[in-house]
């Protein structure tokens, strides 16, 4: 009986294990990577160089893009402990 069984349930069991590791293999694959953008958010400087409270989505990782307030509007800049506006920050790649 012991062997009957294992002759009969062995081989499906292992098709299932092959089956459910194909899938798991897969979905792993197309699973989104964790994101690269390094989100921050971005100050526009006043007059006197410290950094205003108008907050805009920026990235920290450098691309060709500076990122701005709107489309044409003013360069935002990562803000220190200070509130100086010290490092400009670059656009998301979603657009902005």
């Amino acid at each position: 009986m012991k062997t009957l069984f294992l002759k009969n349930v062995l081989p499906a069991a292992v098709v299932a294990l092959a089956i459910s590791g194909a899938f798991l293999t897969t979905s792993m694959q197309s699973a989104p990577e964790k994101s690269a953008v390094a989100f921050k958010w971005g100050y526009v400087p006043n007059a006197n160089g410290t950094c205003s409270s108008i907050q805009v989505p920026c990235s920290d990782i450098q691309k060709p893009q500076l990122c701005q307030m709107g489309t044409a509007g003013a360069v935002a800049y990562e803000r220190d402990n200070q509130n100086n506006c010290v490092q400009p920050l670059y656009r998301l790649v979603n657009g902005q």
